[in-house]
């Protein structure tokens, strides 16, 4: 990996690391003045940094959370993590959290910031995760409830459950569809989900081809639905790749795709 990738790679680390050492203010500093987060996807985003820090006091410090990277894909200024969430509910109970994170940064600060910060991963699914934890995980649900009124108020509560609505199952399938179909080389087939543009890293394309190249045998191995876009991510002969669809509510169809491998892939 170049020395600038592991450059970009090393500003994210901060992030989980200063988390972890529960850090407010050195997590607080990682962002930029007008930085936006959007935790998860489809919630109402967090602009600024009187509003991340409010973000970090209702989900970051009052939680212990363990970040299992499996893998990082540079693209630009872009950094993909793809990793579960481990979080701690107790001492004896643990919740896991397929996720994926997008960074974007700033470089034109010393040092660089994080501008934007995306996750990705399934809300209504982890609230099934925690019902299922019964009264085990009751203690830890008035936690979560309580800081997300104090801190967010009503309106910023509502804001996190707007998550709930978004490309559902029905948008999981069928980006999952038309990732199949392109590792695959059914670009024909892939087309027909297909109506709007390709983007690969930072390259615009309108050919499926190219993505079909790129992807050729690939297997999934993870699908998120957060919002209204789909995270695919892939593995293949010629490494990982990571796909985000944005889904036509109601529709069913895919407006856009962008696709993000590491550099030199392909």
């Amino acid at each position: 990996m170049p020395t600038y990738e592991h450059d970009l790679i090393a500003v994210v680390e901060q992030s989980p690391a200063a988390a972890g050492r529960h850090d407010r203010a050195a997590w607080i500093e990682l962002f930029t003045s007008d930085a936006r987060i959007e935790d998860p996807v489809g919630s109402r985003p967090h602009i600024g940094t009187h509003q991340i820090e409010r973000f970090y006091d209702t989900f970051i410090g009052p939680r212990d959370i363990v970040f299992r990277r499996n893998v990082d894909i540079v693209a630009g200024t872009t950094v993909i993590r793809d990793l579960e969430l481990d979080v701690s509910l107790s001492s004896s109970r643990r919740m896991t959290i397929p996720a994926v994170l997008r960074y974007d940064l700033d470089l034109s600060q010393q040092p660089p910031r994080i501008a934007a910060l995306r996750a990705y991963w399934e809300l209504p699914t982890m609230m099934m995760q925690f019902l299922r934890l019964g009264c085990a995980a009751a203690p830890a649900g008035a936690t979560l409830a309580g800081g997300l009124l104090r801190h967010q108020k009503l309106t910023g509560t509502l804001g996190f459950v707007k998550a709930l609505r978004g490309a559902g199952r029905q948008g999981g399938t069928v980006a999952a569809r038309f990732t199949g179909q392109i590792a695959s080389g059914d670009t024909r087939a892939a087309e027909e989900l297909l109506h709007g543009p390709i983007t690969i890293n930072d390259k615009a394309t309108q050919r499926p081809e190219e993505l079909a190249d790129r992807l050729r045998a690939a297997t999934i191995t993870k699908v998120i639905a957060s919002g209204h876009t789909v995270v695919v991510s892939t593995t293949s002969a010629r490494g990982p790749a990571v796909l985000f669809a944005t889904i036509t509510p109601r529709q069913g169809l895919i407006d856009s795709v962008r696709c993000y491998l590491p550099s030199g892939a392909g």
